[in-house]
């Protein structure tokens, strides 16, 4: 089964220069802990409400005035719309991660897979993906 078939497609992404307060207002708005960041329609890094505590609200920055630039991780993980659950799975599980961006042929953002879409159709994948995410934490 390709991971096209399990994906949420109406991912919601938001510009490098976008100030922490509306990330968080997205995150609030679509019900999700992450947005993907995109710079000229590719994907350049993702907010985590995780990054907003850790890396800004801890340290005192204005959410106001600080940009996702600033916090976003770089090193993003994804996959190719065509690729098999369970080689997704599999990636998901390698990297430490509980949800994984899917991508198009030209490296668009097309769509996001979580640990809980896998369960749904790989049981046993997911379930050995989400043990050692959790073994690592």
């Amino acid at each position: 089964m390709e991971v096209r078939e399990i994906m949420t497609s109406n991912v919601e992404c938001l510009a490098p220069e976008a100030n922490l307060k509306e990330i968080a207002e997205e995150m609030k708005s679509l019900d999700v802990g992450f947005i993907p960041i995109c710079e000229n329609d590719r994907l350049v890094g993702t907010v985590t409400d995780r990054d907003i505590v850790i890396r800004a609200v801890a340290d005192g920055i204005d959410i106001n005035t600080c940009k996702a630039r600033e916090i976003m991780s770089r090193e993003v993980v994804y996959a190719f719309e065509e690729d098999d659950v369970k080689s997704v799975a599999e990636k998901m599980r390698d990297k430490d991660v509980r949800r994984i961006l899917i991508l198009d042929k030209a490296k668009r953002l097309v769509g996001v897979v979580s640990i809980g879409d896998i369960s749904k159709v790989e049981e046993k994948v997911s379930g050995k993906t989400l043990h050692d995410i959790i073994e690592a934490a």
